[in-house]
């Protein structure tokens, strides 16, 4: 049976797509590889993992949090193959920074606030590290409030592990 020449540049697509994104993404870490081991081999991960148990001591260490359990509020990510650990508090996201120019809740809270000094966080999220103001009835980004590290996270959430 002859197969359609649309049918081979589909499945020869499909096979570099799966190539593409199996060597262009670290592989996840072992069921039981340590993260500092982990990190060690990779270099650098940028997806969010959930922290082992074994690290909560460190985590309330390095965060200064007593009491509780803060393994299910942390994460960790690989960075130079270092361990790098978060820990989300009420508005402190753990993710990359947002850092568009443009923000449709803020453009349309514009709409309704013309001029405004200030548009609130809860607008534009806390996953910004700009503030903003509205330009007549638009949404224009300030002066950035944050430092965000080479990766693209806000560099005061994430704390190395020693």
């Amino acid at each position: 049976m002859m197969r359609s020449k649309n049918s081979l540049c589909l499945a020869a697509a499909a096979a570099i797509g799966v190539m593409a994104f199996s060597f262009g993404a670290p592989a996840a870490p072992a069921s039981r590889e340590a993260p500092g081991r982990y990190c060690t081999r990779v270099g650098n991960d940028d997806e969010l993992r959930p922290p082992p148990a074994s690290l909560a001591p460190a985590i309330a260490r390095l965060f200064k949090i007593s009491g509780g359990d803060v393994a299910p509020t942390s994460f960790y990510r690989c960075a130079g193959g270092a361990v790098l650990l978060c820990n989300v508090g009420a508005n402190l996201p753990c993710g990359r920074a947002n850092l568009g120019k443009r923000l449709p809740a803020a453009t349309q809270w514009c709409a309704d606030h013309p001029d405004a000094d200030a548009i609130p966080m809860a607008v534009t999220g806390h996953d910004t590290p700009f503030t903003w103001r509205c330009a007549g009835r638009n949404a224009r980004p300030g002066a950035p409030v944050a430092k965000i590290d080479r990766r693209g996270f806000f560099a005061d959430y994430w704390r190395k592990l020693e």
